[in-house]
């Protein structure tokens, strides 16, 4: 019998992740020379996924990997992972790299098969989360100049996010320059005097799905919405703070570094897009 979320894809054919093993001279596991997505999956249904999809065509592009799979074929292979994973709720991770070589060469080589990797992982409970709010610390951006190419080489994030960890915190928000960039896994998003407000997108920020689809949710129900450069003194006297992700949804953040996001608890705005985010996942992902 298999355990929940234990069936995998990897190059070709379905098995149980354990069971599962690349060659040690695979480019990602040398030099994270691969990319990456989480698509959210409720109830069976796939939620949003061509924006996912148009994400990881981005990041390919950025790293100059043509695309191993159709459109088509990535839903089918999406369809079939969630189906031997029981057609519930969870998230699917989407993983490409550039393939193994014959030895360890910086420099990319032609002909190289891509190795594809799928597999299903349950996603958490937030609601203690959405209730009261979570913490956040702030640190210096440390990561590279390409941060729009979601790619698996995040030993900073990794450290970045291990970081809130020890401070019992959910999320570190990340500067650079005096400018708010994006989280360690997640995009930010402030609101301050009724407006929210998030960062432009740059090289240095990941575009978000999640923060695409909270400003078309707000859009469309007439909040005011500005993209600019957020300096650290606003973000830390902003109204409320949002941290946003494929997995986590829309979180609040009512504590920074300490001290208190506003009164303390959920703000009104993040009431309202939570709200209008849930019934978005209601409608299969459709804006009405």
């Amino acid at each position: 019998m298999t355990e929940p979320f234990d069936i995998a894809f990897l190059n070709g054919r379905f098995g149980a992740l354990s069971s599962l093993s690349l060659p040690v001279l695979d480019r990602g596991f040398l030099f994270g020379d691969a990319v990456y997505e989480v698509v959210p999956v409720y109830d069976g249904r796939v939620f949003r996924g061509d924006s996912h999809f148009d994400r990881l065509q981005h990041s390919l592009d950025g790293i100059r990997l043509d695309n191993p799979l159709r459109r088509e074929d990535w839903n089918e292979l999406l369809a079939n992972v969630i189906q031997r994973n029981g057609a519930g709720s969870m998230a699917v991770y989407l993983q490409i790299s550039r393939g193994a070589g014959s030895g360890r060469d910086h420099r990319i080589k032609p002909g190289l098969a891509p190795t594809v990797f799928a597999m299903a992982m349950p996603l958490a409970d937030r609601s203690a989360a959405r209730k009261k709010g979570v913490a956040a610390i702030t640190a210096d951006d440390i990561r590279w100049a390409r941060c729009d190419i979601k790619s698996t080489a995040l030993l900073a994030n990794v450290l970045l996010a291990s970081d809130a960890g020890r401070a019992g915190a959910e999320e570190t928000l990340l500067l650079r320059n005096g400018l708010l960039h994006e989280g360690a896994s997640s995009s930010v998003l402030i609101v301050t005097n009724g407006s929210v407000r998030m960062p432009p997108y740059s090289h240095r920020l990941l575009p978000g799905t999640t923060r695409d689809l909270v400003v078309a949710l707000l859009a469309a129900d007439g909040t005011d919405i500005c993209e600019q450069d957020i300096p650290e003194q606003e973000l830390r006297h902003a109204d409320e703070i949002w941290i946003a992700s494929a997995t986590r949804e829309v979180l609040p953040v009512t504590s920074l570094d300490g001290k208190a996001v506003g009164d303390g608890r959920p703000g009104p705005l993040w009431r309202r897009v939570n709200e209008l985010y849930q019934r978005c996942k209601e409608n299969g992902g459709e804006i009405r």
